[in-house]
């Protein structure tokens, strides 16, 4: 199967729960990955769209417990980078209508403990489709930590294409 129509299928599958559903399937999801989160200090994260496994209020949880909490923002069409995220007056909408963090940029990637990574798929193996872009896995090649593709249960295939420059996760949650 081509990256693009294993994409397309997602989309399809996504379409069929509702907002709610997607919430409550969260909510598991987010209780083990608090669990893999509990003694890192330094989390790269991401502030989900409404299609994903809903991050926001682990991202405040986390912050709550005193961890440096990192989230993406993009720069233009081939680059994001990462900014420390203190609590939601942080935010603005960036590209893609993704909530941003305003600030500095964080560059000291060797303090990163763990790695939240969002995917359109992913299988056993960790490989990982994104939405297409390539973003996180030119990010990923700046980071040397655990990475935890996040993702409901749907999203998990027997098998990913992948191309060269494609970074697979450590495992999936």
């Amino acid at each position: 199967m081509l990256k693009s129509e294993l994409r397309q299928q997602i989309r399809d599958t996504k379409r069929l729960f509702t907002q709610q559903q997607l919430s409550e399937w969260s909510l598991p999801i987010v209780r083990r990955l608090k669990e893999r989160l509990r003694d890192a200090r330094v989390v790269m994260a991401y502030y989900s769209l409404p299609d994903e496994v809903c991050t926001h209020q682990l991202i405040d949880d986390l912050v709550a417990e005193g961890k440096t909490v990192l989230l993406p923002k993009v720069l233009d069409d081939e680059r994001m980078e990462l900014r420390r995220y203190t609590g939601p007056q942080d935010l603005r909408e960036g590209a893609f209508h993704i909530m941003e963090p305003v600030g500095a940029p964080f560059t000291e990637f060797l303090q990163i403990d763990v790695a939240l990574i969002p995917g359109m798929a992913f299988d056993a193996q960790g490989r990982r489709l994104g939405r297409g872009k390539g973003y996180y896995d030119r990010l990923l090649t700046s980071v040397d930590c655990k990475t935890l593709g996040v993702c409901f249960d749907f999203q998990k295939v027997r098998e990913v294409p992948v191309g060269e420059h494609d970074v697979p996760v450590d495992e999936v949650i």
